[in-house]
């Protein structure tokens, strides 16, 4: 073995151990996030919430009544109760998040980003220890895309919190699908470390693959965002009917944003990543021109990419139709997500064509 082989494996060993160093300190974020919602559960806002309903008001705590004289007969009316945003009001404020108000889950919070935040540069360490190893960017095969592809959607989740913005909720969600995409790499998709087959020999590599990730992972944080709302908007109508929610819906919903923020955030989001998608497909068309001659085969491949991108196109078209926001618009978001995981984990594993680069 020359000395530059035993060198590579070497960083590729460096690297091995980098990835599962991470994924025993996301597994810590992971039970500091559980900490947080749990220790936020005691907080006031479920009871608060509850003398504020109309069998809340009943129990203790309700506030005072207003009487009103109608024909000589006294009627008591309870407060109004705003439970749900109408569209484009912002009458109902956001959750307190998963702390709950509570300063001890708010503590185990930050211990929770911390956390996230080291196991983000041990992974990203890991990420570039492997491409120290092949000596090209880390993107050849399944197993270095699912490592750069977590490490990136946690790049924009940590991202986000550093402008400010309220998305810590997205913590305990986000860390748990990161553990199991590390786990299926490092058991399902691992890949010894190799040189690029012929077609991937360019530098399209990295404009193509770099933003393909980085929609992707922009795109899951999208979909996570619609899920949430998907629930707190059923949440949301149930209390607006007179329903009761179950005591764990209502402590994990009521501390979660207004479906009108989740609903905005996603949007946000999808909207602002899609022209990168778009420019990701035309990129991916010119290199298939350099590499096969042509800049269109109708690839499996190329086929679900433009798929995935019908589908977002038909979101935010749905989206600026009055009659197609809300639930309707949140469905389409879903089913075009499905199409971007489809191509990635469908069509590289079980489907042959010019694209079977999954290494497994």
């Amino acid at each position: 073995m020359t000395l530059a082989a035993a060198t590579n494996e070497h960083l590729a060993s460096i690297s091995n151990t980098l990835i599962y160093s991470s994924m025993a300190v996301y597994t810590l974020a992971f039970f500091a996030y559980i900490a947080e919602w749990l220790f936020g559960s005691r907080s006031r806002v479920a009871r608060t919430a509850a003398a504020l309903t109309a069998e809340g008001g009943q129990k203790a705590g309700a506030p005072a009544v207003t009487v009103k004289q109608a024909g000589g007969t006294a009627v008591l009316e309870r407060p109004k109760v705003v439970v749900r945003s109408a569209p484009g009001a912002r009458d109902v404020p956001d959750g307190p998040g998963a702390h709950g108000g509570d300063v001890q889950g708010d503590l185990y919070g930050r211990v929770a980003v911390s956390l996230t935040v080291l196991a983000f540069l041990v992974e990203l360490s890991g990420v570039v220890a492997r491409a120290a190893s092949v000596q090209r960017a880390p993107w050849g095969n399944m197993y270095e895309f699912n490592i750069t592809f977590s490490t990136v959607a946690v790049a924009v989740y940590l991202g986000l919190l550093a402008l400010k913005k309220n998305v810590r909720w997205l913590g305990l969600f986000l860390i748990t699908s990161v553990l199991l995409d590390l786990g299926l790499a490092v058991t399902v998709l691992y890949t010894a470390s190799d040189q690029l087959v012929p077609a991937l020999h360019s530098y399209w590599l990295y404009i193509h693959v770099s933003t393909a990730i980085f929609c992707g992972a922009v795109f899951y944080v999208g979909a996570v965002a619609t899920i949430l709302y998907l629930f707190k908007d059923s949440y949301e109508n149930k209390l607006q009917t007179g329903g009761k929610p179950g005591a764990f819906a209502a402590s994990v919903l009521e501390r979660l944003p207004a479906s009108a923020s989740l609903d905005k955030f996603a949007y946000r989001v999808n909207a602002a990543v899609f022209p990168l998608w778009t420019f990701t497909i035309i990129a991916g068309a010119i290199w298939a021109g350099d590499a096969w001659g042509r800049y269109w085969n109708w690839d499996p491949k190329e086929t679900w990419s433009f798929i995935t991108w019908v589908g977002y196109a038909c979101y935010l078209h749905a989206r600026a139709t009055a009659g197609w926001k809300g639930r309707k618009a949140a469905y389409l978001a879903m089913i075009a997500f499905g199409c971007w995981l489809f191509n990635y984990y469908g069509v590289n594993i079980f489907v042959t064509g010019k694209h079977s680069y999954a290494g497994v």
